[in-house]
């Protein structure tokens, strides 16, 4: 039977309809960033002290500076052996003050208590929902919320669409996802209260991962086999070029709210590829929709300036059972099971090291816009990486190695003092360049280890594992970071390498064309021979294959 491949060598694997499609994609991979670590800005908490009024009338009647009023009227707390200045105790003050101008003597053995009358931010020009709120001292942790709550609209979004895209196809599945992202974007904008925003965020998570895997695998779906990982590789990229354009607007947009807005327009403007991007035919075929899948093929070769031979009337049995995806595919057969769950736990350590080094950058002090674009730079050395040893060396070490090293570097920063600033800021940025490795390769390896009928809700399911990752990464980094600055890149470490282990017992897909069929996971051989041009079913007994799925496409 004429596969989907045969097609393509005829169609174009990656002509210039191909290259359009794929250059509209990897705009939608751009607006993601800032949605996904926009909380470094959004979120961003600037020094604070208790809101005094009787300081504040003692500041302006002895003309002192913001930081001599701070110097003078807020109690000192030791951080790491240092005195500094609290941000959640203020001196019990008498309201006639203004008599002296010399408080240091006098309020040192006052009592303390925790802020009554609010705080004083020293904004920086920068104004975040953190300020708006207050959620500073006791309230810290509803921080964490703010990027907890995306990771949950991250993992129920992302069942929901996957299933979705290979229930209803990946075009409808990737416009519906942006009709809620552009609404759900603007909500959050205007949201009047912090329960408002909290629910709106949750909301907007619902779409934005789905929508973008969706994407992903579509473009992946149409194009040679050949192409296919540096398509995937190029699609996360720009990702990273969004990491670039989000501290560069931040800078620009002071206002978190109106910065939201900006992040959210791109997802509005998406809705418009309705009329430029097809379904893809693979899926169609999946479904036993043949006549479309046909005439789809045909206007991608008409584009390419291709002409396609009589073999495509025979792409497809029109007699085949049309398939749906399920869980219990997932997990039903040995290699898919362990396929599942070793891709699975590195989607959950990709993303609680890649967002909790980037969020670390906002703990740290410095310049955080100087900072966030050194880090996003590291990212682009990465993908390049990743082009150069996939098809010399494969997937399955590269991988490895990856997180090997990412949790090496975890491990040494945290060892390194202070004072050795450069070189602890280099070895930070080879874990964060290694853990971009490791992100972008499980999104195109995760596809290339299930068969088409369930790999856009496989690839939804174990990346909701990321999406628990997202959830427990800014807990684990703020609130261990209270504890000892470097406790989070202790555990970032030991996950990473344990990640890399379990890689390796994985199978290499290098040259490898997407499996077809469950069969072809258990049994790969039965692929390589059907590549071949062999009979398949003299290869087993029929009975090794009752009850496994199939699809009759690819």
């Amino acid at each position: 039977m004429t596969t989907f491949d045969d097609i393509l060598e005829e169609a174009g694997k990656f002509g210039r309809s191909q290259k359009r499609i794929f250059a509209l994609f990897c705009l939608v991979s751009m607006p993601w960033a800032g949605v996904y670590v926009g909380i470094v800005f959004q979120g961003f908490t600037p020094e604070h002290w208790c809101r005094q009024p009787a300081a504040q009338e003692q500041r302006l009647a002895c003309g002192w500076s913001l930081e001599e009023s701070v110097s003078r009227t807020v109690p000192k707390v030791n951080v790491s052996g240092e005195l500094q200045a609290s941000s959640c105790l203020q001196y019990e003050l008498k309201e006639d003050l203004n008599q002296s101008c010399e408080l240091s003597q006098d309020l040192s053995q006052s009592p303390t208590s925790g802020c009554k009358h609010g705080w004083e931010y020293n904004y920086e020009g920068r104004q975040s929902f953190v300020t708006e709120f207050d959620l500073v001292c006791s309230d810290a942790w509803l921080v964490d919320m703010y990027q907890a709550t995306l990771n949950v609209g991250f993992l129920i979004g992302s069942i929901a669409i996957g299933y979705l895209a290979d229930r209803f196809g990946r075009k409808l599945s990737f416009l519906m996802s942006n009709l809620l992202n552009g609404i759900a974007g603007i909500l959050v904008a205007v949201a009047p209260n912090y329960v408002s925003l909290l629910v709106f965020r949750t909301l907007y998570g619902f779409g934005v991962k789905g929508g973008w895997v969706a994407g992903y695998v579509l473009i992946t779906e149409l194009v040679g086999v050949e192409y296919r990982r540096t398509v995937g590789v190029v699609y996360q990229m720009f990702f990273s070029v969004g990491i670039l354009i989000l501290p560069l607007l931040a800078y620009y947009i002071s206002d978190w709210r109106w910065l939201q807005v900006v992040i959210t327009v791109p997802y509005i403007f998406f809705l418009s590829y309705y009329w430029f991007i097809p379904e893809s035919p693979r899926w169609l075929l999946s479904q036993n929709k043949k006549e479309q899948a046909v005439r789809i093929t045909e206007a991608i070769a008409k584009e390419n300036n291709m002409t396609l031979s009589k073999k495509i009337e025979t792409l497809a049995d029109d007699n085949a059972e049309s398939t749906t995806a399920s869980f219990m595919d997932l997990i039903r057969t040995p290699k898919m099971r362990k396929h599942t769950f070793i891709l699975s736990y590195n989607w959950f350590t990709s993303a609680v090291v890649y967002q909790g080094l980037i969020m670390r950058l906002g703990i740290l002090g410095g310049n955080v816009y100087i900072d966030f674009l050194i880090s996003g730079l590291v990212e682009f050395p990465a993908a390049l990486l990743i082009l150069f040893t996939i098809e010399r060396i494969g997937r399955r070490l590269p991988f490895a190695t990856a997180n090997f090293v990412a949790g090496a570097s975890c491990f040494i920063t945290a060892c390194i003092p202070d004072s050795m600033f450069l070189f602890k800021t280099a070895v930070a940025c080879v874990g964060r360049l290694c853990i971009t490795m490791t992100f972008e390769m499980v999104v195109f390896v995760n596809t290339e280890l299930y068969p088409t009928f369930v790999r856009n809700f496989g690839v939804s399911v174990c990346s909701t594992l990321c999406d628990v990752g997202g959830i427990v990464a800014p807990f684990l980094l703020y609130r261990l970071a209270v504890i000892w600055l470097e406790l989070p890149l202790i555990i970032f470490g030991s996950l990473a390498v344990l990640a890399g282990g379990l890689v390796l017992l994985l199978p290499e897909t290098r040259g490898l064309p997407l499996p077809d069929t469950i069969d072809d996971i258990e049994f790969p051989e039965r692929m390589k021979e059907r590549v071949n041009g062999g009979a398949l079913s003299n290869l087993l007994p029929s009975s090794d294959v009752t009850n496994n799925k199939s699809s009759a496409v690819v």
